[in-house]
């Protein structure tokens, strides 16, 4: 059976990712530092015509999505990077790839009407050196590598597809043959894999229909993620685990403008995981992250803290639509991982999900490798203002003896929910500043 996953771009995307807010960024960060004036900054890069532009079928890809291209295109790349650098471009058609690795000085652009198709054999991705749910490990590459590329950017109003279907449908047997089976007992690739690069942006593209996670940027420092449109299926079969946006000890993003609907939380931050996995070089935590102007289609959350991650710090999540998350803030409470998720700031977001905000212990795959008593984890200093929500629970937390809720505020809230309470108890420090729930003044 063949599934034709058609995607019909939401209008309310349309309009809202072309919204702007004005300077309205606050001018200090949720811990008090100073944002820079880097993060006001959305316009686009202009491809500008002294920067030599290599189209792929001048070196032999045939963009009829049948033939493989993987050797003309990576062709194409080591050519452009001999010289110097420059614009790889993807013309229009459907130019079927395994796994490409951009070179320094290399760039992407795919054209409208330019599709990159990965391919549906995991062959055409062979394992190396990578970065896997919160581990250096060696597994199999994205369609789209770039280690080490610094202004590595990826551009245009084609797309990037990653031809799933087949990795879902091999993930959801395996797992019926063993409910307990990791993510990794499947092998599939993800769609894009950025490590070790600063001065990165992603600006545009569609990116639909991964195999595994969609956009993982591990190690990276000075982001823009502008305007793209990331989408797999919750139906006919779950696209399982294909994240929009993965970040892995990352310093200074700003996500804006982006569309995204996922079988699995749209934007992760992660770090690293394991009973001493602060103590670990290869983990670290994610510093300085504003994601604004956003709109949410169907996924497990819309902004998620972990579950493999030790430290997220200054995490503003502003201006948002939502319409189908089944949370809006996801606090991962891992009781094998030491955790630290402070100043974190959620405001001016509207629309419909199941919870507002999510915090219980995540026991999946659950191992103290020897250690005696579990690591804490600490969420604090964390704001939730400004939002009218249509949900199912307003507050949805739970905690292990090792976890702890510090310094919150919900202030200005207008929330209806079937399921209205917040545990006051579980906090060490709430405060609330006219919030309503189904028409009542909380106190």
């Amino acid at each position: 059976m063949k599934f034709n996953f058609l995607i019909i771009i939401p209008s309310i995307w349309m309009i809202f990712s072309g919204m702007v807010y004005g300077a309205d960024i606050p001018g200090r960060f949720p811990d008090g530092s100073e944002i820079p004036a880097w993060f006001s900054d959305t316009s686009r890069i202009q491809l500008k015509k002294s920067v030599k532009h290599y189209v792929v079928t001048s070196f032999g890809a045939v963009g009829d999505g049948i033939t493989l291209n993987t050797p003309a295109i990576q062709k194409t790349i080591d050519a452009a990077a001999a010289k110097g650098g420059g614009v790889i471009e993807i013309p229009q058609g459907r130019f079927l790839t395994g796994a490409l690795f951009f070179r320094p000085g290399t760039r992407l652009h795919v054209r409208e009407g330019g599709v990159l198709l990965g391919s549906d054999d995991i062959s055409n991705f062979p394992p190396g050196p990578s970065r896997m749910e919160g581990r250096s490990i060696d597994y199999y590459p994205a369609v789209v590598n770039a280690y080490g590329v610094d202004d590595f950017s990826i551009t245009g109003k084609g797309t990037i597809d990653g031809n799933g279907l087949k990795y879902w449908q091999a993930f959801w047997k395996r797992r019926a043959e063993n409910p307990a089976c990791t993510n990794l007992e499947v092998s599939r690739p993800r769609l894009v894999f950025i490590r070790d690069c600063k001065n990165v942006r992603l600006e545009d593209v569609r990116l639909r229909n991964s195999g595994f996670w969609t956009t993982h940027l591990y190690k990276c420092e000075n982001i823009k993620i502008l305007g793209l449109y990331i989408f797999s299926p919750a139906e006919p079969v779950k696209a399982p685990s294909t994240d929009a946006i993965d970040l892995d000890v990352c310093t200074n993003v700003l996500i804006h403008g982006c569309y995204m609907s996922v079988n699995d939380d749209a934007i992760a931050l992660k770090g690293g995981k394991g009973p001493w996995a602060d103590t670990d070089s290869t983990n670290g935590p994610n510093r300085n992250i504003i994601i604004q102007n956003c709109s949410f289609g169907f996924c497990h959350s819309a902004v998620t803290c972990g579950s493999e991650a030790i430290h997220n710090r200054n995490i503003i999540f502003k201006n948002c639509r939502v319409d189908g998350p089944d949370r809006v803030l996801w606090l991962k409470m891992r009781p094998d991982t030491p955790q630290l998720y402070e100043y974190i700031r959620v405001e001016n977001v509207s629309g419909k999900a199941g919870r507002l905000v999510f915090a219980k212990p995540w026991t999946q795959f659950f191992d103290l490798q020897g250690r005696e008593t579990p690591p804490p984890s600490v969420c604090r200093n964390i704001t939730l203002r400004d939002i009218t929500l249509d949900c199912s629970v307003f507050a949805d937390i739970d905690l292990s003896p090792s976890d702890s809720l510090k310094d919150f505020t919900f202030e200005n809230l207008k929330i209806t929910a079937r399921n209205g309470a917040l545990r006051k108890e579980l906090f060490n420090g709430v405060i609330l500043n006219n919030v309503v729930v189904n028409g009542k003044l909380q106190e």
